[in-house]
Parts: C-alpha cells; sequence; structure tokens
C-alpha cells in the first residue's frame, strides 16, 4: 500500500513540477523587459511615424530579385498599421501552378514615396499559396447513387490514388508588431530576433517594422483543388496588427508544429493542432492548458487503478459483464472510426491504446484462457459459481428490458444515415451508423449495472477510485460544454453521464 501511494505521489508531484515550469517558461515567452537606460537600446523605426505602402505581389519563384517578373495584386498606399482589414481579390493562376507547380506571395512594407527596390528600409516577407495534399474522397448517397459535387472549376481530375496534388491557399493572414517596444541589444530574444532587420541612424540602431505572417491561420477547410482549366482564384488577405507578447507566443505555436510536421505528423495532424490555437482566445487558451494538464492527470490515475483493480479480479459477482462487452465493442468501434477519417494521432493512439486495454478487460471478465496448437488458437471459458450466475440473471434481465428501448433506436437511426447522408463506402456508413449509436445511447449500457447493484443491494465489487477520476473528468467536461457556445443537445449528452454517475452514489450511500 505504501508503495502504491508513493508512487502516485510522486506522479502528482512530476504534474505540479511541471505545470509550474510551463507556466515560467510562458511567462518569459509573453513578458519581455524593455530596455530601461540608453545604452544598447534598440528603438522602433514605427515610433517616427513613416508613411508607408502594403504591397503583395505573387510568383513562381521561390527567391526574387529586381529582374524578376512578379505580379502585384493589391496594394495599400497609405497603410495604417492600426487598421484592422479583410480584403478579397482573384488572383490569375500561372500555367507552371495549374501543373501542379507551385506560387509565392511576397509581401513587402516600404515607403510610399520610393521605387520598392530603391527602398533600402523596405522590409518583406514570403508566403506559400500553394500546398501539396491529397484530394478528399468523393462522397455518394448508398441508395440513390447521388455524389458530392465541388464548384468549378475546382472539381478534382482523375489522379493516381494516393498521389498529393496541389491545393490553394485561399486565406492570406498579416500581422505587424504595433508595439513601440525597446530592445535590449545585449538580451534580444531569439524568436523576434529572426524577423527583425536593424538599420544604423545615427548612434541610434533602430529596427524596421515587424512583418508577419500568421502560418496558424492557414486551414485545411479553406484548401481548394488547383488543375489544368483553374485560370482564377479567390484569395483573403487578412491584416490585424499584434502585440509583442502574442508575436512571441505564434512563432514557437508555429515552430512547435513545423516540429510535427517533422517528425513525420500530416499536415491534417497538424490543421488539428492550429485549430486549438486559432479558434481560441489567448486567456481562455491558457485556462484550457490547464484544465487539459487536470484532464490528463485524472485520466492517467483513472487508467492506474482501473487496471490495478482488474488483475486483481478474480470473480465476477455484481459485475456487469454486458457492461464490460458493450464498453469493449464501443472503444472498439470509436477506435476505427477514428482510423477511417485519418484522424490526427495525437487522437488516434490514445484511442487505440484504450481499445487494447478494452478487450483485456473483456478476457478477465469471460475467463477466457487462450492455447495455441500449433497455429490455430484454442479458446477455453472458465466456469461461474453459483454467485457470479446470479449475477449474469441480473444482467441478463437488465439487457432485456433496455433492448426494448435501444434496437428500435439504434435501427431508426441507421435507416435514416442510410436515405440521407452521403458517405465514402459501405464500410464508411457502417462505422458512423454504428459510432452515433455508440455516442448517442452508449450511456444506457451504463443501466445494467445499476440494476445489479440494485438487486444485490451491494456496491462493493465497482472500482471506485476509477469511479472517481472519470467522474472529475467529466464534471471538467460537463463546465467547459457551457463555457464554450454549444448546441443544446450537446449540452444534455455531456450532463446525462453524471444522473447515472450520481445514483452510483446514491446507491454507495
Amino acid at each position: 500500500m505504501l508503495k502504491k501511494n508513493s508512487f502516485t505521489t510522486l506522479i502528482v508531484g512530476v504534474f505540479v513540477v511541471y505545470v509550474l515550469h510551463t507556466c515560467w517558461v510562458m511567462y518569459g515567452i509573453i513578458y519581455t523587459k524593455p530596455c530601461e537606460g540608453n545604452e544598447n537600446c534598440i528603438e522602433p523605426y514605427l515610433a517616427r511615424k513613416p508613411k508607408l505602402q502594403l504591397s503583395i505581389y505573387t510568383t513562381t519563384r521561390s527567391s526574387i530579385t529586381s529582374e524578376t517578373n512578379i505580379d502585384l495584386i493589391f496594394s495599400v498606399d497609405n497603410f495604417n498599421i492600426d487598421s484592422k482589414f479583410e480584403r478579397i481579390v482573384n488572383v490569375s493562376i500561372p500555367k507552371k501552378t495549374r501543373s501542379n507547380g507551385t506560387l509565392y506571395a511576397y509581401i513587402f512594407l516600404h515607403h510610399a514615396d520610393l521605387p520598392l527596390w530603391h527602398d533600402s528600409r523596405q522590409v518583406h516577407a514570403v508566403s506559400q499559396l500553394t500546398t501539396y495534399t491529397l484530394p478528399r474522397p468523393e462522397e455518394i448517397n448508398l441508395i440513390t447513387g447521388e455524389t458530392t459535387t465541388e464548384t468549378e472549376p475546382h472539381k478534382a481530375e482523375p489522379n493516381v490514388p494516393g498521389e498529393p496534388v496541389s491545393h490553394w491557399r485561399s486565406r492570406l493572414s498579416l500581422n505587424v508588431m504595433a508595439d513601440n517596444f525597446r530592445f535590449d541589444g545585449s538580451s534580444l530574444p531569439s524568436d523576434v530576433h529572426r524577423y527583425m532587420k536593424m538599420i544604423q541612424q545615427g548612434k541610434k540602431i533602430q529596427y524596421l517594422p515587424i512583418l508577419f505572417i500568421d502560418q496558424l491561420s492557414n486551414r485545411m477547410k479553406d484548401l481548394m483543388i488547383i488543375n489544368s482549366s483553374t485560370v482564377e482564384l479567390p484569395l483573403t488577405i487578412c491584416y490585424d496588427k499584434i502585440s509583442l507578447g502574442k508575436l512571441r507566443f505564434w512563432i514557437h505555436m508555429q515552430d512547435a508544429v513545423y516540429s510535427l510536421q517533422q517528425f513525420g505528423f500530416t499536415e491534417k495532424d497538424a490543421d488539428e493542432v492550429k485549430g486549438i490555437f486559432v479558434d481560441t482566445n489567448l486567456y481562455f487558451l491558457a485556462l484550457t492548458f490547464f484544465v487539459a494538464a487536470f484532464h490528463l492527470l485524472f485520466d492517467f490515475l483513472a487508467f492506474k487503478n482501473d487496471i490495478s483493480f482488474w488483475k486483481r479480479k478474480k470473480t465476477m459477482v455484481g459485475m456487469s459483464t454486458k457492461a464490460v462487452l458493450w464498453r469493449c465493442f464501443s472503444t472498439v468501434v470509436i477506435f476505427l472510426f477514428l482510423w477511417d477519417e485519418q484522424t490526427s494521432l495525437l487522437v488516434l493512439i490514445p484511442a487505440g491504446v484504450g481499445a487494447v486495454i478494452e478487450v483485456w478487460k473483456v478476457k478477465k471478465a469471460l475467463k477466457l484462457n487462450i492455447q495455441f496448437k500449433g497455429l490455430i488458437p484454442a479458446f477455453q471459458f472458465g466456469s461461474y459459481n453459483k454467485a457470479e450466475r446470479q449475477t449474469e440473471e441480473y444482467d441478463t434481465q437488465a439487457m432485456m428490458y433496455l433492448s426494448y428501448i435501444l434496437y428500435p433506436l439504434c435501427i431508426g437511426g441507421a435507416v435514416y444515415s442510410l436515405l440521407y447522408v452521403k458517405y465514402k463506402s459501405w464500410y464508411s456508413w457502417l462505422i458512423n451508423s454504428l459510432v452515433n449509436g455508440v455516442y448517442a445511447f452508449g450511456f444506457l449500457f451504463m443501466l445494467p449495472q445499476l440494476f445489479v447493484n440494485y438487486k444485490l443491494k451491494s456496491v462493493a465489487h465497482l472500482p471506485w477510485k476509477a469511479f472517481m477520476y472519470k467522474a472529475f473528468n467529466t464534471f471538467i467536461d460537463d463546465v467547459f460544454a457551457f463555457i464554450i457556445t454549444m448546441p443544446t443537445s450537446h449540452r444534455l449528452a455531456c450532463f446525462r453521464d453524471d444522473v447515472v454517475f450520481l445514483v452510483y452514489l446514491y446507491q454507495r450511500w
């Protein structure tokens, strides 16, 4: 017992140290100490309030000179750094890009009264307007044969299966750091340094406007497929000023996403990570970090206690075998659904591990022994004693009552989806129908255990520590269901598990 408590204490201690270290690192990123004296200070060039112009060009070349042929697609003559705007422009697609090539956007911030290439104080940034990814598979109605069609001229042409094709990034997000911040030259942050261009003005060193391209806003939902007939495509240009703290934070997040892709994560994996940062307010993101950290801690402790409970489990008295079988089935279905949807590995791997654990618990519940005779497995089931057989009778009785409600609902939902929803294949329809049933009616399979508890007048056979940690996680999910704007049906779905758990607590009391 001492060893177990010591291990749990160690895990909680490591968790606390991790949270405190992360807070310190985040504080160091968001807060930058300004230069207090006059020596070694780097002044902002924007403090002089120069008259600037924003110009955006496109080209198929990754590097350009004054001799390079570039096309002007957007320009703002009197560029006001504090004025947020969003414009949609139509961009001509060169033949090279239509042939699965690449197109770049060059963004220049320069003086309005000087030619672009003669302005030594101009700053620029480069963004790739195209990317290579797999086209989305065509979806059909399995009864009528009706297919989904993309709006011309972006309909996909036949290509080799599994071959990435060129897609158009329809959004370009720009930022300029608007803080007139005085940097200390002796302790210049390395993350901002690579975006800075400095000039000498008399005895002082000044840094030119920091132009930043927000790559986190490039989402897969904004991609458009490019084919040989695509002549022109829309580009949404978004601009907003950015503070120094948010700029440094965004730089670190972009580097993190880039590192994930270098480690082999797909663009879809990276896109889901981007969504965490782009679709969330910074303060709410910080709150989400703390909640996710506690969620992870409770998940680990629930996992640890659940495994320990089932390792010691020698009898199924008081335990609903059918509830264990359902949890295994639902976990495997959810894993297959995530696999079919090509979900991020960040989600898929934990789901796969959970499915393996649930299969192991079924083996324990059924007292299943597997022996191999050569390559052929032989299955042997253990026998139940009198008390276990009585539990099975109550379990079967509860499932009989539950089937009167469950089967019509599941069959009706499957028929509706078959008639009115489009899927990639019959396999996708089957998996989606099953997973919708799991999400919608899965909580009903917690009821047989309540019925068994009621008949036996005992709850001593349940893994209460694992239940408590899972309840904490459910409570966290419930709170966020009300903080975040969600449909009423989803909010009710978050609370239904709590109702069952409260009944468990009542039975224990």
